[in-house]
């Protein structure tokens, strides 16, 4: 048996583990009498144990730091808690960024790398893009759905799920328009027709950053597809069609009001600033703020006790970047800059060598989570970690035994 028959399912497995989430806000999915994400892990491990055994890995230079700095930061974290304000904060904390940060790291590395586990990877971000879209759209009209939660559910619960949703579509509507641009005749309509149907499901929830995440996505991915297939003059043009489409649509709105109607996102952009939903703006001070008395940090999950706002998770900074900072002091924000600004740089550096697909097709599944992880997310968040995986990958590479 070819371990390489393993490829494909762990890909699909991988996106539905990335993005459970999402995928839990389905009423269809919602009452599951299991927790998903552990299932789908189940199935994930191995396969993908399989694939990292039976690969010859070529692994560049350039993951070191980040790597090391990640690991460095996990540790340092849990140091920190010794003089944090409260065990069982520290506790939940660290059960998410010790345990199961590396695991999803290592995954997002394995995916990325292997080009075939790639492709299914994103073919089934973009099915459970559809999925969840669909689902939302159905619960709406319905009234079984309220931002992208049951009626009567938990609100912070319903809040987490939206957002997800709207990582799931804005990384599922780029991807779309990679495969769109990828393709030829009946194929790429088809493939148009995902897109646009994705960017019209994302109007639905009312996550305001998922809505800029994907307009990100969808301008980024394909416009490097372009670029590194050869077609400078249509990669220069596509931010300008994407900034067309919107300006179009923002026209069409604007001379028919009544259209926006039930499209929550849009209704949310009229309210108030995005920094200043649920107080982000005062976290965010309060987290310098605490950057600057607390050198060496307040201790891992002490941020919200040292606000007086309790063990919130809603209430932590939303900020990767500023919660290593309160939390972890100054050497856990080095640390956090080495890891994610160095894969950052490190992406960069191979794009010139990553097939134009590779490169379009991690772009589209990292960029969302990018923007996410400096307005509303926490460190414990595991899809951050994935997709900086993903981004590393780009330095990996695969090949048979």
């Amino acid at each position: 048996m070819r371990a390489a028959m393993f490829a494909a399912p762990a890909g699909v497995l991988a996106a539905g583990v990335h993005f459970a989430g999402a995928l839990k806000s389905a009423p269809l999915l919602a009452d599951l009498p299991f927790d998903l994400t552990l299932a789908l892990a189940a199935l994930l491990a191995p396969p993908l144990a399989i694939l990292a055994l039976s690969r010859r890995w070529r692994i560049d230079a350039g993951v070191a730091l980040p790597l090391l700095s990640a690991a460095a930061l996990w540790f340092w974290m849990v140091v920190s808690a010794s003089w944090g304000a409260s065990r069982d904060a520290a506790a939940g904390k660290l059960a998410e960024l010790v345990l199961m940060a590396p695991v999803m790291l290592a995954a997002g590395l394995l995916v990325g790398a292997d080009a075939r586990m790639l492709r299914r990877f994103a073919l089934a971000v973009v099915a459970i893009a559809v999925f969840v879209g669909a689902s939302v759209a159905i619960g709406i009209a319905d009234r079984s759905v309220v931002l992208g939660g049951l009626v009567g559910a938990d609100p912070e619960r319903a809040r987490v799920q939206y957002q997800v949703t709207g990582l799931a579509l804005a990384s599922g509507a780029a991807l779309a328009a990679v495969f769109a641009l990828e393709r030829r005749g009946v194929s790429r309509l088809a493939w148009v027709v995902v897109a646009l149907a994705l960017v019209f499901a994302a109007l639905l929830p009312g996550g305001r950053a998922g809505l800029i995440a994907l307009v990100l996505a969808v301008t980024v991915a394909p416009m490097l597809l372009l670029w590194r297939s050869g077609a400078w003059l249509a990669g220069m043009f596509w931010p300008l069609l994407v900034a067309a489409s919107g300006g179009l649509a923002a026209l069409v709105l604007l001379l028919a009001p009544d259209l926006v109607d039930g499209l929550r996102t849009l209704e949310r952009l009229t309210e108030n600033r995005l920094g200043d939903e649920q107080g982000r703006l005062p976290l965010w001070n309060a987290a310098l703020r605490w950057g600057a008395e607390a050198p060496l940090g307040l201790g891992a999950g002490s941020f919200g006790i040292a606000t007086g706002s309790g063990d919130t998770r809603r209430l932590h900074p939303h900020d990767h970047a500023l919660e290593s900072l309160a939390e972890g002091g100054w050497p856990a924000l080095l640390l956090w800059l080495g890891a994610f600004g160095g894969a950052g740089l490190a992406a960069l550096g191979a794009g010139a060598r990553a097939t134009p697909g590779r490169v379009a097709r991690i772009a589209a599944l990292t960029l969302p989570m990018a923007l996410t992880v400096m307005v509303s997310t926490d460190l414990g968040n595991r899809m951050a970690w994935l997709a900086l995986g993903l981004a590393l990958s780009l330095r990996i590479e695969a090949r048979n035994a």
